[in-house]
């Protein structure tokens, strides 16, 4: 069974950056194929499909986002994490990561099979 977990600060300042991390349990970032993806619900809207960063080490990320937002990992903790720059308080929401074991990746958060819990992170001064 996968089970992953974010950690990170909750309360980040404006125009600074937010980090967070992923801790995969139950299987191996690095095995072929899998797709591992950060994905956030700002208060009061629908899930919104960040960026990936696949077994191979190939990163996607959102159109929209995509100037501020860096996905790496770290084999040696399998763990994943999220940079995202220049934040606003629009960047206020719960951010999950997610896990997609079978298939090409995608930005269909309906096709990830495994979640975290999600972490609240708030933006504000």
């Amino acid at each position: 069974q996968v089970q992953l977990w974010e950690s990170g600060p909750g309360l980040v300042k404006p125009s600074q950056t937010l980090s967070l991390t992923c801790t995969v349990s139950g299987d191996s970032i690095t095995t072929s194929g899998r797709a591992w993806s950060w994905i956030r619900q700002p208060p009061g809207k629908g899930l919104e499909w960040m960026g990936v960063i696949t077994s191979d080490g190939s990163t996607y990320y959102s159109p929209s986002l995509k100037s501020r937002t860096s996905i790496s990992k770290d084999t040696s903790k399998n763990q994943f994490s999220l940079q995202l720059s220049g934040v606003t308080p629009e960047d206020t929401a719960v951010y999950y990561c997610a896990a997609k074991k079978y298939g090409r990746w995608s930005r269909n958060q309906d096709e990830y099979e495994y979640w975290g819990q999600g972490t609240q992170v708030t933006v504000s001064s």
